[in-house]
């Protein structure tokens, strides 16, 4: 811990990287930013801020003309960034990064034998890191370095080698899947079931690189099955994740980032500078990626059918009394309505209520406080008629009895005669016209028939004969 946290690299600092778009070649980069010694580099050819992250003690960096002694392919810098002197990093350019600054490979012997172009071996894909795949060696470089190639991805300029050297973690000899159990990705036109190193070795017409030349020391890590914690995505190595260890084979350790699927999974060394213990990010300071929660599978209710509501709401039933009381009023009013239709159907001289105007021109009846013509009387009865039919023959539906209106049957009709005013009072306007009403009940199964009411006039000339 208290090592990751002493780095010499500064912002400004030029140094060789990998192309990340061409991860056979180099490029020439600028450190911007160090966190925990993990290092931002901008290409300096690059547009705009085209970077890439990786640690300082990474394989994957190296000081300014190692590409050139060694043998290594590097992208000539000719055309400079546009923005090289607007960009503060830029700026600050003042000298190359040293070469002591940078984690020292494992010295190799090559007396002996050694690797030699067309030998098969096992690598872990640089662009898939959970495969384990069936390699070729393409080129022999100085100082332990060999560019290798991934036979399950074909390549006519070469664009897909990698350089690893020989000391790697991440190289191993043929049949080590076999041996540990893991499957290995096989080349083209093959299948994990079909592939059989002998056969191949016999179809190609190649040898296997020998054993003797891997690095085989393992430490004693103490990494086992099912521990916690935080590891860089190397395909995206700007990011720090919550990981699990899967699995442990000798110094490989596989990474599973919590809540993403295995094909993510990754193989990295035990002593990887791109894992570090949980809480690391929060003590540097830097961005730590959690767990993706899994997606609940959606499981659809079945419907429920749907109640439909009364249009009205939940009716009352009425009480006895509240009926006889609608009866009762329903029977003054018709009885007032029928003063107003016999007063208006007499011949005669017309009242001085008449003459006083339009609105004098209605009989006024007397019902409590208010006042209520005679045609606002006979409105309200049709409207009481209609709903005490329509009330009736709700109840009566839902009581299982016939729908009919029992009102004619139930009320008791009256046959009225009225006296009017006489022409020689006058009125004043707005007086109430006192009339005297003169009931007799009948049978209700007759008819009220107003019609053959006697005229005033006609009642007082019988009175003076």
């Amino acid at each position: 811990m208290v090592e990751s946290m002493k780095y010499p690299f500064r912002q400004g600092m030029r140094l060789e990287v990998v192309d990340k778009s061409h991860i056979s070649r180099m490029r020439l980069a600028v450190v911007d930013t160090v966190i925990g010694g993990r290092v931002r580099l901008l290409y300096e050819d690059g547009e705009n801020d085209e970077d890439f992250w990786c640690h300082m003690w990474s394989p994957l960096i190296h000081a300014v003309g190692w590409a050139k002694r060694v043998g290594h392919p590097i992208k000539k810098s000719d055309d400079r960034r546009s923005d090289l002197g607007i960009h503060p990093t830029f700026r600050k350019i003042y000298c190359d990064a040293v070469p002591y600054l940078f984690k020292k490979v494992r010295a190799v012997y090559s007396k002996g034998g050694w690797f030699a172009k067309g030998m098969k071996l096992e690598a872990i894909d640089p662009l898939n890191l959970g495969n384990i795949c069936v390699a070729t060696v393409q080129k022999v470089l100085l100082d332990g370095y060999l560019m290798i190639s991934v036979e399950s991805v074909e390549s006519s300029d070469g664009s897909e080698c990698f350089c690893y050297h020989a000391s790697s973690p991440y190289i191993f000899p043929a049949e080590f899947c076999q041996t540990h159990h893991i499957e290995l990705m096989p080349p083209k036109g093959y299948t994990p079931e079909t592939f059989v190193w002998e056969e191949y070795l016999a179809a190609t017409g190649s040898k296997t690189a020998p054993a003797q030349l891997f690095n085989k020391d393992c430490p004693n890590h103490g990494f086992k099955p099912g521990m916690k914690l935080e590891a860089v995505d190397l395909m995206e190595p700007r990011l720090i994740c919550v990981a699990t260890v899967k699995r442990v084979v000798n110094r490989l350790l596989r990474i599973h980032f919590d809540g993403w699927d295995e094909d993510y999974d990754q193989w990295v060394d035990c002593e990887s500078p791109d894992i570090y213990p949980v809480g690391w990010c929060e003590l540097i300071g830097y961005q730590l990626q959690p767990p993706v929660e899994p997606e609940e599978p959606r499981v659809e209710k079945p419907k429920e059918p749907v109640k439909k509501k009364h249009q009205y709401g939940k009716r009352r039933r009425r009480s006895a009394a509240t009926k006889a009381k609608q009866k009762e009023t329903l029977a003054k009013r018709k009885a007032a309505a029928a003063v107003a239709s016999t007063t208006a159907a007499v011949s005669g001289p017309k009242c001085p209520a008449e003459v006083a105007g339009p609105e004098e021109n209605m009989e006024t009846y007397e019902t409590g406080n208010k006042e209520v013509t005679a045609a606002d009387r006979s409105v309200e009865v049709s409207e009481l008629e209609e709903n005490m039919e329509t009330s009736e023959s709700l109840e009566n539906t839902e009581m299982g009895e016939p729908t009919e209106s029992k009102m004619t049957d139930e009320l008791a009709e009256t046959k009225l005669m009225v006296r009017t005013c006489e022409p020689s009072k006058m009125l004043e306007p707005g007086e109430i016209i006192e009339v005297k009403v003169k009931e007799e009940m009948f049978d209700s199964s007759e008819e009220a028939d107003f019609t053959n009411l006697i005229p005033l006039e006609n009642i007082k000339r019988e009175e003076d004969d």
